[in-house]
């Protein structure tokens, strides 16, 4: 049986985010022969969310499985949203009656793939859910009768969390993808044991922004302490993410991260071809 080829998408962050992946997906499909692909959605609508406009859209464009993060439930239409879809993904960790799946088992090209979601402890304010670290095995006794191919979105603020969830996944599941901090880092590899890891995804949409975000906004928000609402830059447009390839076994053979520039859309295409927030 041949290797399946996975793309995670760093997170889509606003409509710019968006037009980037209606602009590139179909070339990054073609050029790196992609055969499934998973898209951190977590801030595309408006850098904070995701609607269910958006969600349906991005899930046109050819993106398989989208997952969240703390933001799962902050736009009111993707809460009822997240239990019709068949390829919505929010934290495994929320409480098992919340609305949505932490998990999903695709199948493609003949070969079944898991994707998880987990949200980490540290750092966020709103959202306080169960321990990450003792809840991966329990989805596990779910998922290995069905497949080993297992890639999981953990979306944490800090490295240690990350690193931690790295050596206990190890050998386990085929790939661990940190999101979050919107940064891409360049600490990809497979470990002993056969998962493929990396810190932090990055981001898909504005890099002359604060994480994709306006920056004189942004700025303003953290020098006065005034809430503002955020959003989204159009400067200097680029998709980030990782390519892992993973063998039949479900151990994983490569992971590449890569930035994709995109040339920016000219004005009037910024309220066309995207759908608007929800």
């Amino acid at each position: 049986m041949a290797s399946l080829r996975v793309l995670f998408i760093g997170e889509i962050v606003g409509k710019s985010g968006v037009w980037v992946v209606k602009e590139l997906l179909p070339k990054i499909r073609q050029e790196k022969r992609i055969d499934f692909v998973i898209a951190d959605g977590e801030g595309a609508t408006g850098g904070f969310g995701i609607g269910k406009n958006h969600a349906v859209y991005l899930h046109k464009l050819g993106i398989d499985a989208i997952t969240t993060g703390e933001c799962s439930y902050y736009k009111k239409d993707i809460v009822e949203h997240f239990n019709r879809s068949p390829y919505m993904i929010r934290p495994a960790n929320y409480p098992p009656r919340n609305p949505g799946r932490g998990f999903m088992i695709f199948e493609k090209n003949e070969r079944k793939i898991a994707v998880v979601s987990l949200l980490g402890t540290a750092g966020f304010k709103r959202v306080h859910l169960k321990n990450p670290f003792s809840l991966l095995p329990r989805l596990l006794e779910s998922i290995t009768p069905e497949t080993h191919t297992v890639v999981l979105d953990f979306h944490a603020v800090t490295t240690a969390e990350k690193a931690t969830m790295f050596a206990i996944a190890d050998g386990k599941i085929s790939a661990v993808i940190g999101t979050h901090t919107k940064a891409l880092t360049a600490d990809d590899r497979v470990m002993a044991g056969g998962t493929a890891v990396i810190t932090d995804a990055g981001r898909t949409g504005s890099l002359c922004s604060v994480a994709g975000l306006d920056p004189e906004i942004e700025i303003r928000k953290l020098t006065t302490l005034v809430h503002e609402y955020s959003k989204e830059a159009w400067a200097m447009l680029e998709m980030q993410g990782v390519v892992v390839e993973i063998g039949d076994d479900g151990k994983a053979i490569s992971i590449e991260r890569f930035r994709e520039p995109c040339a920016s859309p000219p004005p009037a295409a910024k309220e066309q071809d995207v759908p608007p927030a929800d």
